[in-house]
């Protein structure tokens, strides 16, 4: 599959970036400053529209850039990449390393589609070496819309504030009926049982409810995993026979 996507950006191009963002997100500015910004996302979101329009259907992993290659964890998401690309899904992850690179090489070990939505960072977040198509996305909140909106389901494995922050966009687009009754499977019982016990606090006290909690799936097993994503992505979605978008020569999308 071709690279579109773009080499990452010198550390001070995201630095800028990060300015950028923090100027915005400061109060009021001039009109031209604010239609400036708005047109540069606006750039930003075609950019992904054309690199991940024709890659689908996806299935996003999310989990921690430092677990090492090797760990058990980073071998969970190999072996995950890799089955969920003989179902017939293209693996898409934040194109980082650790957990991510597992993801995306384990898809491309078994012959399918790996694909990477990178951030620019102040310390560089590269874009590992199993992606077939990836963009470097500045702003996080563009990242995560494309994530979401290409994906029929999320595998979330162990990770740090940025996994946190994905799997609970993910749950309130779902809870909120935002975005259609895709699958969550959580990987890593031990690690996420804190998570489950907050959560459980949360229901008895009447912050969330019952059925929200039922949209978060648990295991250690990578078939559990795929079983679950089989039966309520491919079967309920019909994802087999769906047709695929047409490609337009006059707008250079090729064959």
């Amino acid at each position: 599959m071709a690279d579109f996507g773009t080499p990452a950006p010198e550390p001070a191009a995201a630095r800028n970036g990060g300015r950028a963002e923090r100027r915005f997100l400061a109060g009021p500015r001039s009109r031209r400053s604010e239609l400036r910004f708005l047109a540069t996302v606006l750039r930003e979101f075609l950019r992904g529209f054309r690199v991940l329009h024709f890659v689908g259907p996806c299935v996003s992993v999310f989990g921690s850039a430092r677990v090492a290659a090797g760990s058990p964890y980073y071998e969970l998401a190999r072996q995950l990449g890799a089955g969920l690309s003989r179902q017939g899904f293209t693996v898409l992850t934040g194109g980082g390393p650790g957990i991510m690179e597992a993801a995306n090489r384990g898809a491309r070990e078994a012959g399918g589609p790996s694909v990477g939505c990178n951030i620019e960072l102040p310390q560089e977040q590269q874009p590992n070496a199993y992606l077939d198509t990836w963009l470097a996305c500045r702003y996080f909140f563009v990242r995560k819309v494309l994530l979401v909106k290409y994906s029929y389901a999320f595998i979330i494995m162990p990770g740090g504030i940025g996994t946190l922050d994905e799997l609970f966009e993910a749950l309130t687009l779902i809870q909120t009926r935002k975005i259609q009754s895709f699958p969550i499977v959580l990987v890593g019982r031990d690690y996420w049982q804190p998570l489950l016990a907050q959560l459980a606090l949360m229901e008895a006290q009447g912050m969330v409810a019952a059925p929200d909690l039922e949209l978060l799936t648990y295991t250690d097993s990578v078939a559990e995993a795929l079983a679950h994503i089989e039966q309520h992505a491919v079967l309920k979605f019909q994802l087999a026979s769906t047709r695929r978008p047409r490609r337009w020569w006059w707008m250079g999308e090729g064959r």
